[in-house]
């Protein structure tokens, strides 16, 4: 039995949790992070307000602030007063725009590759539309790697830095090996993705790793809900498939090793529809993008078409659901009783603050929100759904690649010097 699973790295470095200072005497390096960490939990303070949060002594707070200046990771600029009376103080700001963390993901309508600098801004971002689910994985492969190259040219002619490369796969991930050992909806099996990727690229690259695509879409998630005191939620990513990323007290839940979230297999269908893991009954066969282009137009439809971008199937059922079209009324309901089934059973089992729709419920959930709220009401056994509030991400279809671009910067707040 393995005493710590590869997948934990994942929350340990994504997810490290609020900056503490272990103790004064802490070595250089770790008050480096310290520093920095407080910085983008926080958000710009002055070098008093960080002697402050951390304990450590002010002098020595000035010096670290002087050489994370030097290493180009923060900046000083313009002073605040800190009250009514008093000097003004410095604020000192995340800086880092000549690096970045590149995030890939790879789902089935698509590859999406975007660059995140070390404040969020968006230094490359590309989506490329492709039935990846009916491409073998070496035509998948290839289509990656022309992707990155063009994100890594783009970002050197800009003088900007890749510090590490995340891909976010739908499936069971061996981070190790870097293996995807099974993805169902992809067909895949013993994929040595990262293996795969660096033999295309053909030139040095950051360092690479891999990652479960809604696991990834929930460390995005949970950055972008930071000062909101959101510390348990479930953010559920809805595509062909359906999984999960489960944040409890400020970390990501993985299980023994690491497999935690895959809740589109929870057997709920009551008709026992086939699924693409090889199971019947799978409540993606309920929610999952199959189910609702199914439920919503016949076949031939447009809608129905993988050739046609997702987001303009996603926009045409929209638009038919406005206009009062029966069908696709009827279907968004349907979906939204089933979707709030699944909901309601994990509220009672895990009893999260939020659960946060993503995928392509970002698109049209909206129009089905008020419904599953009512039924997960309805059926959470804890009063008022023991406080679980549902909502809608706003970050749609770049959650997974935003969660890996996260965790390839971690590398930047775990140890500032190395960069």
């Amino acid at each position: 039995m393995k005493a710590d699973p590869p997948a934990a790295r994942l929350s340990d470095a994504a997810l490290a949790g609020p900056a503490q200072p272990r103790d004064r005497r802490s070595i250089r390096r770790t008050n480096l992070a310290v520093v920095l960490r407080i910085l983008r939990d926080g958000g710009p303070r002055s070098r008093a307000q960080i002697a402050a949060d951390t304990g450590l002594p002010k002098p020595t707070v000035t010096s670290l602030v002087a050489e994370l200046v030097a290493l180009g990771l923060v900046r000083e600029g313009p002073a605040q007063r800190e009250g009514a009376v008093g000097r003004p103080g410095t604020l000192v700001h995340l800086d880092g725009r000549d690096i970045c963390g590149v995030g890939v993901e790879i789902s089935t309508s698509s590859v999406h590759v975007l660059a995140l600098g070390l404040g969020g801004a968006t230094a490359f971002g590309h989506r490329t539309a492709a039935a990846v689910a009916d491409m073998t994985a070496d035509a998948v492969l290839d289509l990656t790697a022309r992707s990155v190259r063009t994100c890594l040219t783009a970002l050197e002619r800009d003088g900007v830095r890749p510090v590490g490369i995340t891909l976010a796969v739908p499936g069971v991930i061996d981070a190790d090996t870097g293996t995807v050992e099974y993805a169902p909806a992809l067909g895949w099996r013993g994929l040595r993705i990262l293996d795969g990727l660096r033999d295309r690229l053909e030139r040095p690259v950051p360092p690479l790793t891999v990652g479960n695509d809604a696991k990834l879409g929930a460390v995005a998630e949970y950055v972008h809900a930071q000062g909101a005191g959101v510390q348990d939620m479930i953010c559920i990513t809805g595509e062909r498939g359906v999984g999960a990323g489960i944040i409890t007290d400020g970390r990501l839940l993985l299980g023994s090793t690491g497999f935690a979230g895959e809740v589109g297999h929870m057997p709920l269908d009551p008709e026992r529809r086939p699924c693409v893991c090889g199971r019947t009954g799978c409540w993606e066969t309920m929610v999952g993008l199959d189910a609702i282009f199914r439920l919503a137009a016949a076949d031939g439809d447009p809608v129905r078409d993988p050739g046609v971008e997702l987001e303009e199937r996603l926009a045409e059922l929209r638009r038919r659901a406005e206009s009062g079209h029966a069908r696709t009324r009827q279907a968004l309901d349907r979906v939204a009783d089933d979707l709030a089934l699944g909901i309601a059973l994990l509220a009672d089992v895990l009893n999260p603050q939020a659960v946060v729709l993503g995928g392509y419920f970002s698109h049209i959930g909206d129009l089905m929100l008020d419904r599953v709220r009512e039924v997960v009401r309805a059926r959470v056994m804890a009063p008022d759904a023991g406080g679980c509030e549902v909502a809608m991400s706003t970050l749609g279809f770049r959650a997974a690649a935003q969660g890996g671009a996260h965790l390839a910067l971690d590398a930047v707040y775990q140890d500032p010097g190395a960069v």
